[in-house]
């Protein structure tokens, strides 16, 4: 990839829209994540690299409440995550999540699937949803297929349409987990092109990827997890030309060749 996103660097004084502090999740016995602190500042890109089981997955998805973690704090936008209902759902309101695998509704027209989330959740009227949803339809480059269903697109397609969905919701955040992981190599570049379209336009954004020159040329910063911590973080240049942990340094010359 050769295409390089301006990035301007978050003003310090700037509230965090994402804070997490002394973060812990357990699954039974397994310590999963230990320890996490996190600041994310407004319409900053965040690559989150590492190993298989390292927990970046996990991460992420205890951001809007996916996943529930047993001790610290993660605040996102003033809310705190915590039992209370109301507060996760204010949160995911705000936060938008594309996965690996796209959980499109496969008895719904593209179209119906960018239009249920706001017309139940947010109840938008449905004519005024649809005018967002093809507003979206056209900004993923996909608009000529509003009235088909998830299984006459590719998996490229479909990982627009879900990105698509996911704007329509307005959110402040948008979270990535591998979102190419599960395509074909000749659709990966449509899906990042599209990913690239959202960090050009000021979106805040963490990406669970191993796609390296995505971080390279979007990211403001790249962090690489291994068993359930952060082990190294600092901006794409000196992450990849002077790593400074040996862990960090085996895992991009795997990655990297």
């Amino acid at each position: 990839m050769n295409e390089t996103v301006n990035k301007t660097p978050s003003d310090p004084a700037d509230k965090p829209i994402i804070e997490i502090i002394k973060m812990h999740k357990w699954y039974g016995d397994f310590h999963v994540l230990s320890d996490i602190n996190l600041q994310v500042q407004p319409k900053e890109r965040i690559v989150i690299c590492g190993p298989s089981g390292s927990g970046k997955s996990t991460l992420i998805r205890c951001i809007n409440r996916l996943e529930e973690h047993q001790r610290g704090q993660i605040i996102v936008n003033g809310t705190e995550l915590t039992n209370d209902i109301k507060n996760i759902e204010k949160v995911r309101m705000e936060v938008g999540m594309v996965f690996q695998h796209f959980n499109l509704f496969p008895h719904l027209s593209i179209l119906d699937n960018l239009t249920v989330g706001p017309i139940w959740v947010r109840k938008t009227a449905k004519k005024k949803a649809e005018e967002q949803a093809m507003l979206y339809l056209e900004k993923v480059h996909i608009a000529e297929q509003a009235k088909k269903f998830p299984g006459q697109l590719s998996g490229g397609q479909q990982q627009r349409v879900a990105i698509a969905r996911s704007l329509c919701m307005n959110p402040q955040v948008m979270l990535f987990d591998e979102p190419t992981s599960a395509l074909d190599p000749e659709m990966i570049k449509e899906v990042l092109d599209v990913m690239i379209d959202l960090a050009e336009e000021g979106m805040t954004m963490i990406v669970v990827t191993h796609e390296m020159g995505f971080a390279k040329s979007v990211a403001d910063r790249v962090m690489f997890m291994d068993e359930g911590q952060i082990v190294e973080e600092n901006n794409p240049n000196d992450f990849f030309d002077n790593p400074k942990h040996d862990r960090t340094k085996l895992f991009l010359s795997q990655i990297l060749g």
